[in-house]
């Protein structure tokens, strides 16, 4: 497993980097990093090559201090030119949560270069332009306070949020290490990324999941009835979609029941191939 660094839309990204193949390009959610997929990337470079991506902000990645650099038409960008460095014609992509939409709309803005999409408990951003409005002034709130209170107290509020609360089952070593990775992250960029790419600022694009042509998997947790609903709904609109609920899993589906997640990639991945 290589630990990479490239220099993109003048910043600065890191990614692991395992395997050869087909390209599998990984993109986490909001407060993690490239860490969160080490042990799947192991395994899934068996067969192909995986890229996970430090999205910027997180992990070891830079964290600029203007916000523009994080909005979610520049980071695509940066995706589509570290694919162009990496020599990859075309990639699998799978996303999770704040990393779904990221991919979500890299494919339609790019969908020459993706073969075949996997979305993990993510959803197309918020339709209604009130309710974006205020998940954005809520966003901004919260960048406030992680710039105000720091890493430590931030970590502590958002594990302790509703929607993990499945987490709370996993193992204290299990638990351990994503607090430490979360820690790990630079309060600049958290709350940038919040300000930049948060489901306040992104635009809809329920009205262009129409326009999805690469198949596409979408995994939910059966503990989390929120993004069941929401994926559901997607699976109805695009028309390549099938969509896998994981029984005994809440939104970290890849945490909470790695082998099953393991396997439904795989077996979309295969099915694909």
């Amino acid at each position: 497993m290589t630990d990479r660094y490239f220099s993109l839309d003048g910043v600065r990204l890191h990614i692991v980097q395992t395997g050869h193949g087909d390209p599998l390009v990984l993109l986490h959610g909001f407060t993690g990093s490239a860490d969160n997929w080490r042990d799947h990337a192991t395994i899934f470079g068996t067969s192909r090559q995986v890229i996970a991506i430090d999205l910027l902000g997180h992990g070891t990645s830079e964290s600029p201090l203007t916000v523009d650099q994080y909005l979610i038409e520049r980071q695509a960008a940066q995706v589509a030119a570290l694919i162009g460095q990496l020599g990859a014609r075309e990639i699998d992509l799978l996303g999770y949560s704040m990393g779904g939409r990221l991919a979500l709309y890299f494919v339609l803005e790019y969908p020459h270069l993706v073969r075949a999409l996997i979305l993990e408990s993510s959803s197309p951003g918020i339709r209604d332009d009130g309710e974006r409005e205020t998940r954005r002034m809520s966003d901004e709130q919260l960048a406030g306070d992680i710039e105000r209170d720091g890493i430590e107290l931030f970590v502590a509020y958002w594990e302790n949020l509703p929607l993990f609360a499945s987490q709370k089952r996993l193992p204290d070593a299990t638990r351990q290490r994503l607090r430490d990775q979360r820690l790990a992250n630079n309060p600049t960029g958290l709350a940038n990324s919040l300000r930049g790419m948060g489901a306040g600022v992104q635009p809809s694009l329920w009205g262009r999941l129409g326009e999805l042509s690469p198949p596409a998997l979408l995994i939910t947790g059966a503990l989390d009835p929120k993004y069941v609903e929401i994926n559901e709904r997607m699976a109805a609109t695009i028309p390549t979609a099938r969509l896998g609920v994981i029984p005994n899993a809440g939104h970290t589906t890849h945490l909470e029941q790695p082998n099953l997640f393991r396997q439904s990639v795989n077996q979309f991945l295969n099915t694909r191939a």
